[in-house]
């Protein structure tokens, strides 16, 4: 099974998210190689958004590590 990340910008002031980031072409080994990476694109847009507008808009980041089932041609090593 692969996972893949899905990160969501979301504001606590106005209760909405964005649309969510799915990042299809970054599949993980193990949900927790996901997870790091998860925690740590957070860490960088959180820093990249600023302190400023953190505050101001009440915005935080979410994300998920769901699993994908591999294709069996997958499983044998093979592509299609």
């Amino acid at each position: 099974m692969k996972f893949i990340l899905t990160i969501y910008l979301c504001s606590f002031y106005n209760g909405t998210c964005l649309t969510p980031h799915t990042f299809w072409n970054e599949p993980y080994d193990d949900i927790y190689s996901c997870l790091l990476r998860g925690y740590e694109k957070s860490i960088t847009k959180t820093k990249e958004i600023g302190r400023e507008e953190i505050n101001k808009y009440g915005i935080y980041l979410r994300f998920s590590c769901d699993g994908k089932e591999k294709k069996n041609n997958e499983k044998k090593g093979t592509k299609t």
